[in-house]
């Protein structure tokens, strides 16, 4: 594994929040700011406290935390597109932004690392958003959120856990068969958080159904996602229907970071070896163990690059990027150390 630089996080980030999108290595400003991205951010700067004890990087923890403080509306939802002069540009964000923001409230509230004057904060946060998590439609919104809640011990969350848990399983029962073990009849985006959320759930519950189809909806996965000896995410430009072939391009670093902590979680359960495994790879697709031979890491700043495309690279470096390759990172190292 390669040194980690962190000149782009900074680079990114102002006094307001984390941008969304660059020209190349140079953040674009025109596009403003997402808390999708900035709850992101606040994962990634707790692995980062972890890691390196700087005043730095908690000052980064409130920044980014302020940010979703500032989006959440009266109602407990939030809102997610930002225009670069702090104009709210939606009065509501998109469902996976709701789940992304309580992954990262319910994450950075189970950490003893986070000062306890932000875990308030969080709390107070977090309570006006739960009325509206079981109402959540989209099943990747729904695993967002229960990774969120799973670590927290209260029980409006363990209940919470229950009912977001039951939905994933009655989505698997009516959409799988003996050749299509998954949810969906397609594989899209964020696949791997869906099994995630699922062994998320049997660590707070103990309850055997979800742990099953957790390991058997991530085994299939697996077999689609690691047809060759490295790992190559379903692409965006046409994703794998069921029955059909699965676009190769373009595929995004968001899945290998994502498929790292669910394999992580997956490994802490079962201690099968073959999840370490393949996490190690999905680390490596970063460095350049991929389809087109490409290493993502851009060696000034630290940046990762958006995506791969079918001539290689995509040069612009993104927020979301960024904070997957971060997060990816330091998973990894933790794992390598078990």
């Amino acid at each position: 594994m390669r040194e980690w630089k962190d000149d782009y996080l900074y680079l990114l980030t102002d006094d307001t929040g984390m941008f969304q999108h660059s020209k190349y290595a140079v953040p674009d400003p025109r596009h403003g700011y997402t808390t999708d991205d900035n709850a992101r951010a606040l994962l990634l700067v707790i692995l980062l406290m972890k890691e390196y004890p700087q005043k730095a990087y908690e000052k980064l923890l409130y920044r980014y935390t302020s940010f979703l403080l500032n989006a959440q509306t009266p109602q407990g939802k939030f809102k997610n597109f930002m225009s670069y002069e702090r104009h709210w540009l939606e009065s509501e964000g998109s469902e996976d932004c709701q789940g992304r923001c309580i992954w990262a409230i319910g994450t950075a509230m189970a950490d003893p690392i986070v000062p306890a004057g932000v875990k308030t904060v969080l709390g107070s946060m977090l309570r006006a958003a739960v009325p509206n998590l079981a109402s959540l439609k989209f099943l990747k919104a729904i695993a967002y959120a229960l990774v969120g809640v799973a670590p927290l011990q209260d029980h409006t969350s363990q209940e919470l856990v229950v009912k977001l848990g039951e939905n994933l399983l009655e989505h698997f029962q009516s959409a799988s068969d003996a050749h299509w073990q998954w949810f969906e009849p397609a594989l899209t985006y964020g696949n791997s958080m869906l099994p995630w959320a699922l062994f998320a759930a049997y660590q707070a519950t103990h309850k055997k159904d979800f742990l099953s189809v957790a390991e058997t909806s991530l085994d299939f996965l697996i077999d689609q996602t690691f047809t060759q000896n490295y790992f190559q995410p379903i692409g965006c430009n046409g994703w794998l229907p069921k029955g059909g072939l699965a676009a190769q391009f373009d595929q995004q670093p968001i899945e290998a970071c994502e498929t790292i902590l669910t394999l992580q979680t997956a490994f802490k359960i079962t201690q099968k070896a073959s999840y370490l495994k393949r996490a190690m790879q999905c680390y490596e697709w970063y460095e350049g163990n991929n389809s087109e031979h490409c290493c993502l890491i851009d060696n000034v700043t630290g940046g990762c690059y958006d995506g791969i495309r079918q001539n290689g690279a995509n040069g612009n470096m993104g927020a979301e990027s960024q904070i997957s390759y971060g997060v990816a990172y330091f998973t990894m190292n933790n794992l390598r150390r078990i």
